[in-house]
């Protein structure tokens, strides 16, 4: 019998994170202050990060060492495991092997604390208070609020409106961990207050919801911001999932032919990808597919340009594919997708066509997450539903090209607080959308005039 889930003992667990950045074939291009056009310099951030963390984010160096705090706290979900879906590949009917790495272990029920304990740590280590930050569906603002309070931080959440009126659950485990959870846009901050006078209803956006929660974090010397994906830090710190994976995957003698995570910011994609794309890089032959959706198809759709990271033009010029930064996403209920950008890293590595990427409309994912549920059990994140209709387009490639494949995704979280999505599915509230070409358009006007990368 082949074996079903794969584990690693904790002495297993990879003690470094993996940078990208020491084996890119071309440079990433640099952030831009927005003052200047120049290329960002570390003290330009102090305000904004503790400089423990600003030194990981320009960092070239190929392995960081995981500090044994961190280690600790990983310890309590940490090594996730590697678990094959024989379930679904009956119902596909293809010739196709498919593991997940499961990433709904961790306590907040996703992939997210493995960026917000050493976050946290950081900014303990430095001597901060309190962190600031934005959430989407919930799972950042979650993980975040968990890890602060394990090192004994206080922490402020700034949740995207619709999201927070969709998802009351997540915004209750933020409270129930001790931080404070506020609907953007929030007269808290001039960001805010701007968007709300414009547009009372706004449903809110994670651009948005960045510029308050840094709005807040710099108008305070005790807080820092922290930032749940997009940044090359967080995008390092993610690599535990690849790197535990390849382990994984070694001890029952399989290597991947097809790599593939759901995208938003592109932390989870990029985690459980890098050190694949790593092999690549050096002659490996492996596929890498990032799933998005084609109501918010940064990667698909989006022009690589330098843009702000959010909508009150706060952040560094950053290269990566956008929507332009005051793009407001439609209200689709997998609000860790809705991002008008692309974390640079993931982006550049579009353009060097080491990664490629796909849209998916809510009613193929969702379709995709409830024949998942019913084969396998687990009921998907609304997230992680786009990257299994990933795998279902894989499967159904494999069978019409008669070719076996072998496909390895993460998945980044479950979907147990997430039921109002699903109840909207199941009783036929939600409908195909794909975004306008005209609202596209419309959106990248703002950036018209800005550095070409």
């Amino acid at each position: 019998m082949e074996r079903l889930k794969v584990f690693l003992e904790e002495s297993d667990m990879p003690r470094q994170w993996y940078n990208i950045q020491a084996d890119l074939p071309t440079p990433m291009k640099p952030p831009l202050h927005p003052g200047t056009g120049q290329p960002i310099k570390a003290e330009d951030l102090a305000p904004v990060f503790p400089m423990n963390l600003i030194e990981q984010e320009v960092s070239a160096q190929r392995w960081i060492d995981i500090p044994e705090p961190v280690l600790e706290k990983y310890f309590l979900y940490r090594p996730t495991p590697l678990q094959r879906a024989v379930n679904f590949e009956k119902l596909l009917d293809a010739p196709v092997k498919i593991y997940y790495k499961y990433e709904g272990a961790s306590p907040p029920g996703s992939h997210k604390p493995n960026t917000s304990i050493p976050q946290a740590y950081y900014n303990k280590a430095f001597g901060i208070k309190r962190l600031a930050t934005e959430t989407g569906a919930g799972q950042w603002g979650s993980a975040l609020s968990m890890a602060c309070q394990m090192f004994g931080l206080e922490c402020r959440v700034y949740m995207v409106r619709v999201s927070f009126d969709q998802k009351p659950y997540r915004r209750l485990m933020m409270a129930t961990w001790g931080a404070e959870c506020i609907p953007s846009p929030s007269d808290r901050t001039q960001a805010g207050r701007k968007i709300l006078a414009e547009f009372p209803d706004s449903p809110g956006s994670l651009g948005i919801a960045i510029s308050e929660a840094i709005e807040d974090a710099v108008g305070d010397p005790d807080a820092r911001y922290s930032l749940g994906s997009v940044l090359n830090h967080v995008l390092l710190h993610q690599t535990i999932i690849g790197l535990e994976a390849k382990k994984q995957m070694d001890k029952i003698g399989i290597y991947p032919d097809v790599v593939l995570g759901c995208a938003g910011g592109g932390s989870n994609f990029a985690g459980i990808s890098l050190p694949y794309v790593c092999d690549k890089i050096h002659g490996k032959q492996v596929q890498v597919v990032a799933a998005e959706p084609s109501s918010c198809p940064t990667l698909t759709r989006g022009p690589f340009a330098y843009d702000f990271g959010d909508t009150a033009m706060t952040t560094p010029l950053l290269p990566m594919h956008t929507l332009g930064h005051d793009f407001v996403p439609e209200p689709i209920h997998a609000g860790g997708l809705r991002y008008h950008g692309m974390a640079p890293i993931v982006s550049h590595l579009v353009e060097q066509k080491l990664v490629e990427a796909r849209a998916f409309d809510q009613i193929e994912t969702f379709t995709a997450g409830i024949n998942w549920a019913r084969t396998e059990g687990v009921i998907p994140a609304p997230e992680t539903n786009h990257v299994i209709a990933a795998v279902v387009n894989e499967a159904k490639k494999a069978r019409e090209e008669g070719k076996e494949k072998t496909i390895l995704f993460c998945f980044s979280g479950h979907g147990l607080v997430d039921l109002a999505a699903y109840d909207a599915f199941l009783s036929g509230k939600l409908i195909p959308y794909a975004l306008p070409e005209e609202e596209i358009q419309r959106a990248l006007k703002s950036i018209a005039g800005f550095p070409k990368p």
